[in-house]
């Protein structure tokens, strides 16, 4: 008799299952502010289950900006957790992808050997994130590496609430308006005075063409109406005379951006700061030129505006 025959037999058993993973204690706490949220106690380093991230995606659209607070995650932690909300958008400016990871928008004024490592004048100009594209990005999250010792502050406007506050007869003229936006609309003027903004290939040119939206759009999620428009990409008013649709443009990117409707935030080590761009804009308030700063920045595809 073999050795084998010998051996006892042992049953069949089905391959273990991967655990689910636990819920964690976090609490989700509204901003001093017109509008936002902050989040303590989250670690986005562990699986996340599937209630607390209905949580946080109910709070998103609740609160527009949502401050994920002391998250020590890696890069590609940041990207899976982004892609739990959608297909994830990669930017035209290549030379700034977080390498291995080019889905990871470098956002930063640190030089390296006199050479930009990063995108260092991103938010120069109030603007929702890619709605120069078709398919406009539904969020975006920004992680911080490495922050200033003053400054560096980010503004958002709650297009909401611009939107609800305007006059009945203005939401009657918008309701039929649509605008184009172009990422080209301010580069050479922005491309003058920063090292930031090569010249574009002829690839690059083919993947920002300009495109048409909405003045005002439905959010598709929450059926809520926002002003979709912005100093730094919208162009035209498609359809006025050009006096008349630069009138109503400059009326509209003021109106947006009220100081009632605006939450400023200052940023603390490790911040996770994740914004709807279907609700608001957004502005880098600046940093000294002395001062090093340096975040990562994820952007998920939205759905084409209506």
């Amino acid at each position: 008799m073999t050795a084998a025959a010998l051996s006892p037999t042992v049953p069949w058993q089905p391959a273990p299952q991967a655990l689910s993973p636990s819920r964690q204690d976090f609490e989700i706490r509204r901003l001093d502010a017109p509008f936002g949220a902050e989040i303590l106690g989250l670690d986005l380093s562990q699986p996340l289950h599937p209630e607390d991230f209905a949580r946080i995606h109910a709070a998103h659209l609740a609160h527009h900006v949502l401050v994920l607070r002391s998250q020590h995650i890696t890069p590609e932690q940041q990207v899976q957790f982004s892609r739990r909300f959608g297909p994830l958008q990669i930017h035209v400016q290549k030379k700034f992808q977080l390498p291995g990871h080019p889905e990871v928008l470098i956002v930063s004024n640190i030089k390296d050997n006199g050479e930009p490592i990063g995108l260092g004048d991103a938010g120069h100009f109030w603007h929702s994130d890619l709605s120069y594209k078709q398919q406009p990005s539904l969020g975006s999250l920004l992680h911080a590496q490495e922050l200033p010792s003053e400054g560096g502050d980010t503004l958002f406007a709650d297009q909401h609430a611009a939107y609800d506050a305007l006059p009945q007869a203005l939401k009657n003229t918008l309701a039929p308006l649509t605008a184009e936006h172009s990422y080209l609309a301010r580069y050479e003027e922005l491309r003058a005075r920063s090292p930031w903004r090569p010249a574009l290939t002829a690839a690059q040119l083919a993947e920002v063409q300009p495109v048409v939206h909405p003045v005002v759009r439905t959010h598709p999620e929450t059926g809520r109406k926002a002003l979709f428009v912005s100093e730094h990409f919208t162009t035209r008013i498609i359809g006025l005379p050009e006096d008349e649709s630069r009138a109503l443009l400059t009326e509209l990117f003021a109106l947006s951006v009220r100081p009632e409707f605006v939450y400023r935030h200052r940023w603390l080590a490790h911040d996770i700061v994740f914004w709807d761009n279907r609700s608001v804009i957004h502005l880098a308030a600046g940093t000294p030129d002395h001062l090093r700063r340096k975040l990562y920045r994820t952007t998920i595809e939205g759905d084409s505006p209506y």
